[in-house]
C-alpha cells in the first residue's frame, strides 16, 4: 500500500487502519465509477470451533471409556424421544377431550418458513402487548408510536400439501449458459479454505464496474474469494441477515438494466428475478429502468423491496416465478361530475351527452407530495400457492428517481429518499405514504434509520445531514461539516444506547465525521414553539399546513389545494445545528458509503477502494453477535 491512511481518534480510543480492498484485474472508468459507484454489503458470521484432530487417545479411550459414554448419550436420547412421544400423546388426547382436533403445520396450508414467521411476530406483539400500557386513543401522546400487531404481505393461504423451502430453482453459475453472466473467478482453494473457517468471519460484497466482488476482513492475500461478471453494471446489493448460514448466504443484486439476481456465492447458485417484461408501451416497465436500491425485508426469509429510477419500488418474493404485470398509470382522485342541469333547460341531444360524460371516469393529477400510487398484483396476493407470481405489489413513490430507502426496526415503515428532494416515510403494512419531508436545498443521497426507530438520517447535496423525529413529525437538528454533497450517513450500533447515538458520514470532500448527539438535548427545538404537540406517526394528518408560508427550497404544494403530508424545510433559526466530533480527511476517489460492523469501520471509493479500520479494543468488548449486515 502506497499511502497509509492515518488513524482517527474518537472518544472511545483510536481506530486504527487495518487493510484495504481494490477489484482484482478489474477497470473501472470515471465515466462508468461516476454512474455506477460502488455500494458495500456485509455480514458477520460465527462459525463452530474444529474439534482438534489427530490428538492422541487418553487412558479412558483406551480402556473402552469412549464406547461407554456413546452408549450413554444413544441411551439419554431415546429417553428424550420417549418423553417427547408421551408428552404429545397426553397433548392430543386433552385436545380430543375439548373436542378440538390437532392439526399440522404442513395440514394448516403453512410451511416451516411461514410458521416460525408468525411465530416470531406473535412473540413480538405479546411481548408488545405486556410492556405497553393502554392509551387513550383521543388523546395525543408524544414518543415512539405504538404499532398495530400485523404482517407485512402476510402468507398467502396454501394446498394441504407441504411444500418445498423453495419452490423457485437455482441454477449453477459455473456452468450457465445465460449471456448475463460472462464469467466467475473463485480463490484457488476456495472450498477447503471455507470448511477451515472458525471464530468469527465478516464477509463484504461491494460492486466495481460490472463485476461484483466478494472478499473477507483479514483475509490473507489480495485476491478476492469470489468475483463474477456480468454483462451489465450492478448497481445495489444486500444480503439477508435472517438466512446466513456458515454454508449459505442470499444475495439480491440490481442491475443498471432492471434485472436481478438472487445468489448464493458459497454453493455458486443463482436464479433470475424480474426476468418476465411487464408491458413495454408503460412507463412503468421495470424490466428495462435501472434498480438503484435493492433491500432484503428485515425478518422475512423471501421478501425483497426494489427502488427504480422512475420513481418506483417494487416487492418481490424470491420463491416466486415472474409473471406478466401491467402497473397502473398513478392518477389522484376520481373527480366528481357536475350536477345535472334541470330538465326544462336540456335538449335530448345534450342530456345525452351529459350522460356519457358522468359515466366515464376521471382522475385528478397525481400528487406525489401527499399519496403514492399502489398497484397490487392479482396473482400476488392469496390464491392457489402455484398461481402466485412476481411481483408481489408496485408502488409508484415519486416522479423523480428513488436513490436509497430503509426500513424501520420493526419493519414497520420504510423511508425513501428520492431525486425529487423529499424524504417519505411510508407505511408499508398498509402501504400508504404517511409523511413528506423537503430538503433544504437539492435532492437526498442516503438516508439511515436509528437502531431504536426514534430518529432518520439524510444527507444530501445541500451538504447537510438532517436528523428528523418521525414520531413527532419534524426535523430536530442540521449536522454541518461537509464541504461537498453528503454521500452516505449510518448509525452506528455499539454506540446507541438510547440517550445517545454515534453516526458517522462520509462526502465527496472526502472527509469521514462522526457524530454524537444526545437525543434529550435535541428534543428541546431552539426557538420555534410551533414545533411542538407534534402529531404521532400514525396519524394521517400532517402538521405542514401550519407552516405553509414557510420558505422552502423544492416541491411546494399546489396553491389551494390542501396537502396533510407534505412538511417544507423550516428555517436555519428553528433548528438546532451539531458539529462533528471527529474529522478525517482521506486521500484518492471520492468515498461513496461508510459502513459499520462489530469489529471495524468500512469506506468505499467510486472505482471500488475498500478500506478497514479497526474498532479500539475496548469498544469490542462484551458483544455477541452471530450475524450482522447491511
Amino acid at each position: 500500500m502506497a499511502d497509509v491512511p492515518t488513524p482517527f481518534v474518537a472518544p472511545e480510543g483510536s481506530y486504527s487502519f487495518l487493510e484495504e480492498h481494490k477489484p482484482h484485474l478489474v477497470t473501472v472508468s470515471a465515466v462508468n465509477a461516476a454512474l455506477y459507484p460502488t455500494r458495500i454489503s456485509s455480514i458477520t458470521i460465527r462459525f463452530q470451533t474444529k474439534a482438534a484432530s489427530g490428538v492422541a487417545p487418553g487412558l479412558t479411550a483406551l480402556l473402552g471409556g469412549v464406547k461407554d459414554a456413546r452408549a450413554k448419550e444413544k441411551e439419554k436420547e431415546r429417553e428424550r424421544e420417549r418423553e417427547k412421544e408421551a408428552a404429545g400423546l397426553a397433548s392430543g388426547k386433552e385436545k380430543e377431550r375439548d373436542g378440538r382436533e390437532s392439526v399440522s403445520s404442513s395440514e394448516n396450508g403453512l410451511d416451516d418458513r411461514e410458521l416460525g414467521d408468525l411465530t416470531t411476530l406473535a412473540t413480538a406483539t405479546q411481548e408488545t402487548a405486556v410492556n405497553t400500557p393502554a392509551v387513550d386513543s383521543s388523546v395525543n401522546i408524544p414518543g415512539p408510536p405504538h404499532f398495530a400487531p400485523t404482517t407485512l404481505f402476510p402468507p398467502p393461504v396454501t394446498s394441504n400439501r407441504r411444500r418445498s423451502q423453495t419452490s423457485r430453482k437455482m441454477q449453477s453459475i459455473r456452468t450457465t449458459s445465460s449471456s448475463f453472466v460472462t464469467r466467475l473467478q473463485t480463490m484457488e482453494g476456495l472450498s477447503k479454505a471455507l470448511g477451515n473457517q472458525s471464530g468469527e468471519a465478516t464477509y463484504l460484497f461491494y460492486n466495481a464496474s460490472k463485476s461484483f466482488i466478494w472478499t473477507q476482513i483479514g483475509q490473507k492475500g489480495k485476491e478476492p474469494l469470489a468475483k463474477v461478471t456480468f454483462s451489465a453494471f450492478p448497481t445495489c446489493h444486500d444480503v439477508n441477515k435472517v438466512t446466513a448460514t456458515a454454508d449459505h448466504l442470499d444475495v439480491v443484486i440490481g442491475f443498471s438494466t432492471g434485472d436481478i439476481i438472487w445468489f448464493d456465492p458459497i454453493t455458486s447458485r443463482y436464479a433470475r428475478v424480474n426476468k418476465q417484461p411487464t408491458n413495454s408501451g408503460t412507463t412503468a416497465n421495470v424490466s428495462y429502468i435501472a434498480c438503484t436500491s435493492i433491500r432484503w425485508v428485515p425478518s422475512s426469509v423471501n421478501l425483497f423491496v426494489a427502488g427504480y429510477a422512475d420513481g418506483t419500488m417494487v416487492v418481490f418474493d424470491r420463491d416466486r416465478e415472474d409473471g406478466h404485470f401491467a402497473p397502473k398509470e398513478p392518477h389522484g382522485p376520481e373527480i366528481q361530475p357536475s350536477p345535472t342541469p334541470s330538465p326544462g333547460l336540456t335538449t335530448k341531444f345534450a342530456t345525452a351527452a351529459l350522460s356519457a360524460a358522468q359515466s366515464a371516469v376521471i382522475y385528478s393529477e397525481w400528487d406525489p407530495l401527499s399519496t403514492m400510487f399502489v398497484t397490487p398484483n392479482s396473482l400476488g396476493h392469496g390464491g392457489n400457492e402455484k398461481a402466485l407470481k412476481n411481483p408481489v405489489s408496485h408502488w409508484k413513490v415519486s416522479k423523480k428517481k428513488i436513490v436509497d430507502f430503509v426500513f424501520s426496526p420493526d419493519v414497520r415503515y420504510v423511508a425513501v429518499v428520492s431525486e425529487d428532494g423529499c424524504l417519505r416515510v411510508i407505511d408499508a403494512l398498509h402501504e400508504r405514504l404517511i409523511d413528506t419531508y423537503s430538503s433544504y436545498f437539492g435532492y437526498l443521497t442516503t438516508v439511515a434509520w436509528s437502531p431504536d426507530g426514534r430518529f432518520i438520517l439524510t444527507g444530501g447535496q445541500d451538504d447537510l445531514i438532517t436528523i428528523f423525529s418521525p414520531s413527532e413529525q419534524r426535523v430536530i437538528a442540521r449536522c454541518q461539516g461537509h464541504s461537498s454533497f453528503v454521500s452516505s450517513v449510518a448509525f452506528d450500533p455499539l454506540h446507541c444506547d438510547g440517550r445517545t447515538y454515534r453516526f458517522g458520514s462520509v462526502g465527496e470532500d472526502n472527509k469521514l465525521l462522526l457524530w454524537d448527539f444526545s437525543a434529550g438535548a435535541l428534543h428541546r427545538p431552539k426557538l420555534n414553539s410551533a414545533f411542538l404537540n407534534r402529531a404521532s406517526i400514525s396519524s394521517t394528518i400532517s402538521l405542514g399546513l401550519r407552516r405553509r408560508n414557510e420558505p422552502s427550497t423544492l416541491n411546494l404544494p399546489i396553491d389551494g389545494v390542501p396537502n396533510m403530508t407534505y412538511h417544507p424545510a423550516p428555517s436555519r433559526q428553528d433548528v438546532s445545528v451539531l458539529q462533528p466530533i471527529q474529522a478525517t480527511s482521506i486521500d484518492g476517489d471520492i468515498l461513496t458509503r461508510i459502513e459499520f460492523t462489530s469489529t471495524a469501520v468500512l469506506t468505499s471509493t467510486r472505482a471500488g477502494l475498500l478500506r478497514v479500520w479497526s474498532r479500539p479494543s475496548t469498544a469490542r468488548q462484551g458483544r455477541d453477535v452471530t450475524v450482522t449486515g447491511q
